[in-house]
């Protein structure tokens, strides 16, 4: 097998988005549902041709030594693909409350994923930023969809500008990394590094603050955070329910990719800042959600919270803590699709669900769904059996296990407190009246992919193992760089 080979499913999903773009210039509007056919098939065929090429053997760098083929970027290439499905059939339903469906959500979203792919398995600084690019600039247009909306209007301009001025700081660190090294390939960088006796000199370590900086943006870890809660707010929900997940991984593949494999040597200095980004967006995630009314900005405060978990399993240095981190990414933006799904469920013609008053007597009009969004709730809040409480657990465990006991009680006692406000959504839906009793409409496949959807966390709740597997198989010596 030669090296294109290798990049076959980026290769078609660019052919593919470009096609879906060429096809939908042509569509009328009560078409478009050809667009959607389209989007899924070209995701799906593309989740195949990612297993087809699945890495299980030694990682190995093709195309040029640009492009890693390992067991981390199949995994989380065949997740966000089947993830991006299940966004395209809840975006299918929200545009049709709002009696239009836009052909560049489509479009945009297949170039989203393309750029997500393309930073998961580059080991190139250049190929790594044109990735970052790629997807950045689909989610800036995607957020701005609904073009009469101030309020999304104003989201989009807000993620536009912190979002370039995040790219700047990560641009400026590569360009430090890169006249210090004199290369822009990872593996080159860490044996550079590797070999040079002072390597903890002030560029380097400048270089190093502005590339967390500029990942920590994208992650949306305190003290970057400042843009998530409006633009979760004001984005169209279908699109809030991607910008909660996608990007999540692809910028967890890249802090390992960069951090852990190009400056390894350094590990002490960048454990410590992720040690105290992730704490305090422990604290500040969960204290903030309490006082929220406004669901999507609870849920951007959660994810706040959640991203700072994260952060700490990578900071462990460990094998294990990386893997709990993984396992903790995958886990979190499964739930957080659901919810968001839940939330384009609620909605109705014209008008988005978005208030935790819309919650209200859900028991009453639909307890299945009901059902879902509580174990989707609870798996957030990390009550057991759900997987959620595996993902806290075996993050507080590496933190444990890695000598920081300070840190994990304050992980312990900051989910404590962050449960109380999943509970009181769960209260608003068992125990008020409904404020509306208009009937819920769904069709069927929008009920089959969420309640799979909700479901998923009570699986891997019961049967974590084969996903602790495969997460510990990623991010295991012979299958990373």
């Amino acid at each position: 097998m030669n090296g294109i080979s290798f990049a076959l499913p980026e290769i078609f999903m660019l052919v593919a988005a470009l096609v879906v773009l060429l096809v939908d210039l042509f569509l009328r509007q009560h078409s478009r549902i050809l667009t959607y056919m389209l989007t899924q098939a070209a995701l799906l065929a593309a989740a195949l041709l990612v297993y087809g090429n699945f890495a299980d053997g030694a990682a190995r760098q093709v195309v040029g030594d640009m492009y890693m083929h390992d067991y981390l970027a199949s995994l989380l290439k065949v997740v966000a693909l089947l993830l991006t499905c299940a966004i395209v059939v809840y975006g299918r339903k929200y545009w049709s409350n709002h009696q239009e469906a836009p052909g560049e959500f489509y479009v945009l979203v297949l170039f989203t994923v393309l750029g997500m792919m393309l930073m998961v398995s580059s080991t190139h600084l250049v190929v790594l930023y044109l990735g970052l690019e790629l997807m950045s600039l689909s989610l800036y247009a995607l957020v701005s969809l609904l073009r009469d909306n101030s309020r999304a209007t104003e989201a989009a301009m807000k993620y536009f500008v912190l979002g370039a001025l995040a790219s700047g700081m990560l641009l400026y660190g590569i360009s430090i990394l890169y006249g210090l090294t004199g290369s822009l390939e990872l593996l080159a960088i860490a044996e550079v590094l590797g070999h040079e006796a002072g390597a903890q000199t002030v560029p380097l370590l400048l270089a190093l603050v502005f590339l967390i900086a500029g990942l920590g943006f994208k992650l949306g870890v305190v003290p970057f955070h400042m843009w998530i809660p409006d633009v979760y707010q004001g984005a169209p929900t279908a699109v809030t329910a991607l910008i909660a997940s996608i990007p999540k991984l692809a910028t967890f593949a890249l802090l390992v990719r960069l951090l852990v494999s190009g400056l390894g040597n350094i590990t002490s200095d960048w454990a410590q800042i992720l040690m105290v980004l992730g704490m305090l967006s422990i604290i500040l995630g969960n204290l903030v959600a309490i006082a929220q009314t406004n669901l999507k900005r609870m849920l951007a405060y959660s994810a706040i919270a959640h991203m700072g978990f994260i952060l700490l399993g990578i900071s462990t240095q460990s094998a294990d803590g990386s893997s709990a981190a993984l396992f903790y990414a995958i886990v979190y933006v499964v739930m957080s699709v659901g919810g968001f799904g839940i939330l384009i469920l609620l909605s109705q013609a014209g008008l988005d669900a978005e208030t935790l008053s819309d919650l209200k007597g859900l028991n009453k009009r639909s307890p299945w769904f009901a059902l879902l969004m509580l174990m989707l709730l609870f798996s957030m809040a990390g009550i057991p059996p759900l997987a959620g409480f595996h993902a806290k657990l075996l993050v507080i465990n590496s933190v444990l296990q890695a000598g920081y006991l300070v840190l994990a009680i304050g992980m312990v006692i900051m989910s404590v407190i962050g449960a109380f406000y999943y509970l009181r959504a769960i209260k608003m839906m068992y125990f008020d009246e409904p404020q509306d009793s208009t009937p819920l409409r769904w069709d069927l496949e929008f009920g089959v992919t969420l309640s799979l959807n909700g479901v998923w966390v009570l699986v891997v709740g019961f049967m974590p193992n084969l996903l602790i597997t495969a997460c510990v198989r990623a991010l295991d010596a012979k299958h990373l760089l």
